[in-house]
């Protein structure tokens, strides 16, 4: 079982600002933030649902290749509240709302690329 993982981001303060508003669909706030002089010179901060903190960003050069991660939501809704939110956070669209019937049968989620062009998903694995 993972406990928690994360990625570089190539501007903290940017991708900070299109993580709390992407993921607030999913019930998720930014739980932790350490500023730069105690990290070594970049921000991280430290995402989840209250109270456990599961998805972190840390300023820095960008993972290569970039990262793929997957949200889990609780229905379908939820997956495509995430999808407008992340475009109006400034994500770009890999990938509409939708099912993915070559995932499985009820696979129901959007992709987008976050600013550093991670892609970002949310996804449904249960019937409508």
């Amino acid at each position: 079982m993972i406990d928690h993982t994360g990625l570089t981001v190539g501007d903290f303060e940017v991708s900070r600002n299109f993580y709390t508003r992407a993921l607030l669909p999913l019930g998720y706030a930014m739980l932790m933030e350490f500023p730069r002089d105690q990290t070594g010179g970049a921000g991280a901060a430290g995402f989840g649902v209250p109270p456990r903190t599961d998805f972190w960003i840390m300023g820095g050069r960008p993972n290569t290749p970039r990262l793929h991660v997957a949200f889990r939501a609780g229905n379908r809704a939820l997956v495509d509240a995430f999808y407008q939110a992340a475009l109006a956070a400034g994500g770009r669209d890999n990938g509409a709302p939708g099912l993915r019937p070559h995932y499985h049968e009820n696979y129901y989620g959007a992709f987008v690329l976050d600013p550093d062009g991670h892609n970002i998903e949310a996804v449904c694995h249960d019937p409508a």
